[in-house]
């Protein structure tokens, strides 16, 4: 029988930690939530190697590392409301649910979105809602968000996410530029948000996140 507890500790102490993730919420998250749970269950074998676990349709869960320092950079807070947009099965919204006060798990696959609100429940992440629609919207009718957190790559961030950011607020996702994908925090002040490199990163580009072409005739 497969210790995925003993698991759960060499993914933080060789993936996690020495990638400078250092705030101990997060590593208490990480080393709690059963990462096993919420990923296929053909490839549970492959859930804390050290990459994206493929959940199909161009959807993954994030690797341990990308999300552990992204997790890290927002500081979440334990009375602050976030949103995480392409949640797949629920992992890091399982997360975030020991970092913050509540958390609206989006999600635009209603198949995905039962099994994700059925683990939630089996894992005790009751401050979790799931809402149903199309990524690229958000739910605004849940926010404004303290913070705002992508589980996939973006090639263009609509206006109306960033609507969605209360003043003082932190957004984190991966920008795909060129063959790179690179994770910026955002931060908003005045209603406009600056955006810092933080990391490089990798994931493939969320539905309505893409680039927009150019018509030409």
């Amino acid at each position: 029988m497969t210790d995925y507890a003993a698991r759960r500790i060499t993914m933080v102490d060789t993936q996690v930690r020495p990638c400078d993730v250092t705030k101990f919420p997060v590593i208490d998250a990480m080393l709690r939530v059963e990462r096993e749970l919420f990923v296929p269950r053909e490839k549970r074998e492959a859930a804390y190697i050290g990459e994206n676990v493929d959940l199909g349709d161009s959807r993954v869960v994030l690797d341990p590392r990308t999300l552990g320092k992204m997790l890290d950079y927002l500081n979440i807070q334990n009375d602050e409301l976030v949103l995480d947009i392409g949640v797949g099965l629920g992992y890091s919204s399982a997360l975030i649910s020991r970092l913050s006060e509540a958390v609206v798990a989006l999600e635009d696959e209603p198949g995905r979105m039962a099994e994700a609100e059925e683990t939630l429940a089996r894992v005790g992440a009751d401050n979790v809602v799931l809402h149903c629609g199309a990524l690229a919207e958000g739910a605004a009718q849940h926010g404004p968000y303290d913070v705002i957190m992508l589980q996939g790559a973006v090639e263009h961030m609509p206006d109306n996410i960033l609507e969605q950011l209360k003043d003082g607020g932190r957004i984190a996702c991966i920008f795909n530029e060129e063959a790179l994908g690179i994770v910026k925090i955002g931060h908003k002040l005045n209603g406009k948000v600056n955006w810092r490199f933080a990391f490089n990163a990798a994931a493939p580009v969320l539905t309505g996140f893409e680039r927009h072409k150019a018509f030409t005739l």
